[in-house]
C-alpha cells in the first residue's frame, strides 16, 4: 500500500484546503474555514476535477466526524460500543489457550475474569 498523498493550499480570506489522493486514486478535499467549519468534498473517478459530493459541516459536526474516524477509545480489536458504555472487543487466543476450541459457557470466563 502506498503512502497517502496529502497537500495543503492556503485560501486567503477563507482558510486552508487539504487534498488527499487515496491508494485507489480517489480524490478528497477538506476546506478548513476560518470560522471553524469544514467543507468535505469527494471527486468523481471518471473526472477528478468534477465534484461528486460536497458537504458543509459545522465545527461540532466536524469534531463528531473526526471522532468517528479516529475515536479516542480506538483499538484495532474494538468491535462496538453502546450508549451504556458496554464494549465488545475481539481477543485473539493462542493455540494453547485454556479457552481455545471450547464452548463459551464451558470456559467459566465470566466467573474467572468478570468479562461477559
Amino acid at each position: 500500500m502506498g503512502t497517502p498523498r496529502l497537500s495543503s493550499t492556503p485560501l486567503p480570506g477563507i482558510g486552508v484546503r487539504y487534498d488527499l489522493t487515496t491508494r485507489e486514486q480517489r480524490r478528497l478535499s477538506v476546506v478548513a474555514h476560518r470560522d471553524g467549519g469544514r467543507t468535505l468534498s469527494a471527486y468523481r473517478t471518471d473526472d477528478p476535477d468534477a465534484c461528486a459530493l460536497s458537504v458543509r459541516l459545522s465545527a461540532g459536526e466536524s469534531a463528531a466526524l473526526i471522532d468517528a474516524l479516529m475515536p479516542a477509545h480506538h483499538s484495532p480489536n474494538l468491535l462496538s460500543t453502546t450508549e451504556l458504555g458496554l464494549v465488545a472487543e475481539r481477543i485473539e487466543l493462542s493455540s494453547v489457550s485454556h479457552w481455545n476450541g471450547r464452548v463459551l459457557g464451558e470456559t467459566r470466563m465470566r466467573t474467572d475474569t468478570g468479562a461477559s
